[in-house]
Formats: structure tokens, C-alpha cells, sequence
């Protein structure tokens, strides 16, 4: 009941304890490298991984706020259309943001920026002190497990309730769960939505820094994968009469959008791999968010693939041979 009560109380942190489990196991390879070169000083070593890593992802958590502020711009302008072929005009026609043209423009775009970021932010963390709790905790965790992890798990084996055998398999499945998430099914997103964002911007679509990066997370939907982006964008292109870019985008989405998933996705696997079908990803990624809101697309596979893994050993422990 102790137990119990106390994961209870831990519940609320879960986002960035697990982040901070995962961001721990992917930079520890840096930590070895850093404590060879400083010749043992393995808390200095874990700082300069922690750090770098942070300036490695900083830009992409600043791009993701961009693309989320954007993409909800344009859900709004496309709701705000009559029918849907008026939906399909406007998401191929509506013009860009202009460019700043002096150092006022520029001024004027950051704060606009700024408050739109801020504003996402707070939403998702809930409020401005529980995102400054929940970094502070993110970072922490992931400095303790990188200097400790070895003597947290040997004390979870000798005190857990489960075989240690069978705690070794589920720590290695919730592993390869932040490995797929975050590298394997991350990098096929992120080069499929750079890809079709290049493409976008060479045959003129308007928003193509915000069509793009949702043509890259559409590619877990199973069947229709980025398609499901590109398509409308090309009967958009269609309805606005520019039939020969519509023609050429219907070509690169089938020939190199959509093929390029099928080139990468064996080799980001090498890197990490994660052991769920598809179209089990998908629905546990979507079931995910509609039970515990945005950290869900996280915690649905995470579940779900422990709770296979679970079955598998139980399995295994019912026909030993």
C-alpha cells in the first residue's frame, strides 16, 4: 500500500522522469567518451553530455513551438472556410507571412513569436511554475541517472517484487521504447518532413515550414502515411488551377516522400528499433493522448509495449520449453 501511495504521489512527474530515463541511456555513450577524455572526472564528464545534448535540442524544441503555433493558424484559417474545396484553395493560396523588411518588422515578429511560444508553453505545462518544476526535474533526474544508474538498478533488482530476469527484460523494453520513439520513429519523421518541406517550398506552397513537418509526423499513420498531407495539397494545387505543380508534387510524393520511408526506416532502426507493429503504434500513440492528454503519445506506446513484453515473459514462464 506504501508502495502504492507513494507512485501516487511520484504520478504527476512522470513526463520528466521518463524523458530524463531516456535522455540519460541515449547520452551516456557521450559520457564515456567525455570522462576518457577527462581522464576519470566522471561528474564533470556527465555536466559537458548533459549540456551538449541540450544545445543540440534546443533549436528543434524552439522549431517544434514554431510548427505547433503555425499549424494552429492554420487549422483555424481552414475551419474558418465555407465548404471544403474553399478549405483546399485556402491551404494552397493563402500567402506567407511577409518577411521583415526592417529592424522594427523584426522587433514586431519576435514578440509576436515570443508571446505565441510562451503561451503554448504554458498551456502544455499546465502553468509557467510547473514547467520551471517539471525542467528542473527533467535535468536533474537525467544528471543523477547518468552518474548513477547502475547502483539505482541494482537496488530496484534486489528489492523489487519481480524476478530480476524479468525486471532486466522490461527495463530493456521501456529502453528501446524511448530508442524507437526518439531516434528511430523521430529521425524518419524529421527527414521525411524536411524532404517534403523542401518540396513544398520549390513548387511554391505557402506554409511549407508548417505542411512540412506535419507531412513527417503523418508518416506513422498506416496506409495512407504522409499522404494524408501531401494529397489535399496537391487537389489544393489542382482547384487553384496550377495543374502541372500538382501533377509534379503527386510524382515526388509517391517516388521520393513516401519511398524515402521505406529507405530509412531500416537503417534509423539500427539506431532504434521499436518492437510494435505499425498500425499498434499508431493507436497507441493516438489512444494515448485522448486518456492522458499531450505527454500521452509518449506514454501510450510505453505502455503498450511493456504490457507485450509483460505477456511475452509470462508466456514463456507458462512453456518453459
Amino acid at each position: 500500500m506504501l508502495c502504492a501511495v507513494a507512485l501516487f504521489v511520484l504520478w504527476p512527474l512522470w513526463p520528466p522522469l521518463v524523458l530524463a530515463a531516456w535522455t540519460a541511456e541515449l547520452t551516456r555513450p557521450l559520457l564515456a567518451r567525455f570522462e576518457k577524455g577527462l581522464k576519470g572526472r566522471r561528474r564533470a564528464a556527465a555536466t559537458l553530455s548533459l549540456l551538449l545534448f541540450v544545445v543540440l535540442a534546443l533549436p528543434l524544441a524552439l522549431m517544434t513551438i514554431g510548427v505547433i503555433t503555425g499549424a494552429q493558424e492554420l487549422l483555424a484559417t481552414v475551419e474558418g472556410s465555407p465548404s471544403t474545396v474553399s478549405a483546399l484553395q485556402t491551404l494552397t493560396s493563402s500567402p506567407d507571412a511577409p518577411l521583415p523588411s526592417s529592424f522594427a518588422d523584426v522587433v514586431a515578429l519576435l514578440q509576436r513569436s515570443g508571446t505565441q511560444g510562451l503561451g503554448l508553453l504554458t498551456n502544455v505545462a499546465g502553468a509557467a511554475a510547473k514547467g520551471l518544476v517539471g525542467l528542473f526535474i527533467y535535468f536533474a533526474g537525467a544528471y543523477v541517472l547518468l552518474l548513477d544508474s547502475a547502483a539505482l538498478w541494482e537496488w530496484l533488482k534486489l528489492h523489487s517484487p519481480l524476478d530480476p530476469k524479468h525486471l532486466q527484460r522490461l527495463g530493456n523494453a521501456f529502453h528501446e521504447t524511448g530508442r524507437g520513439l526518439l531516434v528511430g520513429v523521430g529521425l524518419t519523421s524529421a527527414t521525411q518532413g524536411l524532404i517534403a518541406t523542401i518540396i513544398y517550398v520549390s513548387l511554391g506552397v505557402p506554409r511549407a515550414w508548417v505542411l512540412g513537418p506535419i507531412t513527417g509526423i503523418a508518416s506513422v499513420v498506416p496506409l495512407v502515411g504522409t499522404s494524408l498531407v501531401w494529397g489535399p495539397i496537391a487537389l489544393g494545387l489542382f482547384l487553384t488551377e496550377r495543374p502541372i505543380k500538382a501533377l509534379v508534387l503527386v510524382v515526388l510524393g509517391i517516388g521520393v516522400i513516401s519511398l524515402i520511408d521505406n529507405l530509412l526506416r531500416p537503417i534509423y532502426a539500427r539506431l532504434g528499433a521499436l518492437q510494435l507493429p505499425l498500425f499498434v503504434l499508431f493507436i497507441s500513440v493516438f489512444g494515448g493522448l485522448v486518456a492522458f492528454g499531450t505527454w500521452g503519445a509518449l506514454m501510450g506506446p510505453l505502455i503498450v509495449r511493456l504490457s507485450l513484453e509483460a505477456l511475452e515473459v509470462s508466456r514463456e514462464e507458462r512453456t518453459p520449453a
